[in-house]
């Protein structure tokens, strides 16, 4: 290599360095961005903690607020780039650089503590986002020790101890961070390379900035229901008088009105069309007002329809005396079908879903008898067990419909219960927990949307109820006013 090429690496070098003084994310990545799911088909959005912050304080978006208010699983996630993106390519290049000059320096006799006195500012600056806002004492012992005038003089001194500064940080960030962190913090005071310490405590950091911003988000979350349900109403009465009233919800009209029939109130009529959408006919139009949860309920159905089905199973299993008489070899088999079951959401997968799970209570029940002792199951009982289980991959098999029954009475009962939950209905004992989750999901979203339209659907029925034309006939070939409907996504 001539002294020309040496000239022009250190002249790169050098272009490097100065970049990194002035672009701390690529060292640190004191800028952290996380992730904010898709809530409406649109791209994941990336945010900054400010960000999340002034969004949690006005939210202002209806999807947004509707997602966080329902669904207690919301959760932003960490942003990585795209290894193959140029974006993900540059970061890696300059993580790796700054690293690389930190060890460089720090190898140097005497040390250079340029870049050890930049880092530690940076972490300076980070620690407060980490910290709850109630902290000052912690606040106040991080300025003192990581003192950029301090830190300074001791590098100019030549006495500057890197690794004291880890073990700060480390017992810092044990305190600070959440229980699932405390074995990757722990971790890191068995790291002997001062170099790789620091690079661990800052990936540390980078987690409990994400740590936070959930948190925020968790804290936020109930006044965001309560103010996301008037922010709606509000939406929704305005979209009402921008029309006149004129632009109807055809498919919501339709759905109200096919529950009227038998009902002797406004509230019966509406209650028994919440039910529906646990089971909502294929032919039909979803109602327009529902679409913004359509996806939600057609996964309540789906775990509706899974649960009946586990519990059919172990209904026609129950026929063997090891099953109906060992419970906790019931429990066991219910557990394992449950398994089997739970990634079943389409129409096309219940029967090999089924069948699965025929050879599974077969095997089980095999293996329950030789640990008894007891004489195997015969071809001829295996083959009625097959086809009884079999016949459930139809929704008019017997032992179904009598468990879909008894599932829509738990849940009749549970939607307009004030105190609680009841009891599992019988065949449904064994799959409490998961009973428990469906209805309180059900529940949440069913009160969360009679909060925001409730009146408009009483509004509807009195209208009707006083017209002498059936009003869904009437109303059900005006698209304009659907396509109104999805336009303004009330």
């Amino acid at each position: 290599m001539d002294s020309r090429d040496e000239q022009q690496q250190q002249q790169q070098r050098q272009r490097l360095e100065d970049r990194l003084r002035t672009d701390s994310e690529s060292s640190t990545d004191s800028i952290t961005r996380f992730v904010l799911p898709s809530v409406d088909g649109s791209p994941p959005k990336i945010v900054t903690m400010d960000e999340v912050a002034s969004m949690l304080k006005d939210l202002r978006n209806t999807e947004l607020a509707h997602e966080i208010a329902l669904n207690p699983e919301f959760k932003l996630q960490q942003y990585v780039p795209p290894m193959d993106s140029l974006e993900g390519r540059i970061k890696t290049i300059m993580h790796q650089a700054f690293w690389d000059i930190l060890r460089q320096q720090l190898e140097q006799q005497p040390p250079n503590f340029d870049q050890a006195i930049r880092l530690l500012a940076e972490i300076k600056e980070e620690l407060p986002q980490l910290l709850s806002p109630n902290n000052e004492r912690s606040l106040v012992r991080i300025n003192e020790v990581l003192d950029d005038a301090i830190i300074r003089q001791q590098a100019e001194r030549g006495v500057l101890d890197f690794r004291s500064y880890a073990n700060f940080l480390i017992n810092i960030l044990s305190r600070m961070c959440a229980p699932a962190r405390d074995e990757a913090v722990a971790k890191l005071r068995d790291i002997d390379d001062v170099v790789e310490t620091f690079r661990n405590i800052l990936e540390i950091m980078t987690l409990m900035k994400l740590d936070m911003a959930n948190f925020m988000l968790s804290m936020a979350r109930k006044s965001i229901a309560a103010n996301s349900v008037q922010f709606e109403k509000e939406k929704f009465s305005k979209y009402l008088r921008e029309f006149h009233g004129q632009a109807g919800f055809p498919a919501t009209e339709d759905w109200l009105q096919r529950h009227r029939p038998g009902c002797s109130s406004n509230d019966d009529i509406i209650y028994n069309a919440y039910m529906q959408l646990l089971d909502y006919p294929m032919d039909k139009e979803f109602p327009e007002l529902m679409r913004i949860d359509k996806s939600r309920f057609e996964n309540l159905s789906w775990r509706a329809q899974r649960l009946i089905i586990c519990a059919s199973i172990i209904s026609i299993s129950q026929g063997m005396p090891v099953i109906s008489q060992r419970r906790e070899n019931r429990l066991k088999l219910a557990q394992q079908l449950n398994i089997i079951m739970q990634d079943v959401k389409q129409i096309d997968q219940v029967s090999t879903a089924i069948e699965s799970c025929y050879e599974q209570v077969r095997a089980f029940i095999q293996s329950a008898l030789s640990q008894e002792q007891l004489p195997a199951i015969s071809d001829a009982d295996q083959a009625a067990l097959k086809a009884q289980i079999m016949q459930l991959t139809n929704k008019t098999s017997p032992v179904r419909i009598l468990m879909a029954k008894r599932l829509n009475g738990f849940v009749r009962v549970a939607l307009r219960s004030n105190n609680g939950i009841p009891p599992p209905p019988s065949g449904f004992g064994d799959y409490e927990e998961e009973l428990v989750a469906f209805i309180a999901s059900f529940r949440r979203l069913v009160s969360y949307n009679h909060a925001v339209f409730g009146e408009h659907f009483a509004t509807v029925l009195n209208r009707q109820r006083s017209s002498d034309e059936p009003q869904p006939e009437a109303t059900s070939s005006a698209g304009i006013a659907t396509g109104h409907a999805q336009m303004a996504k009330p």
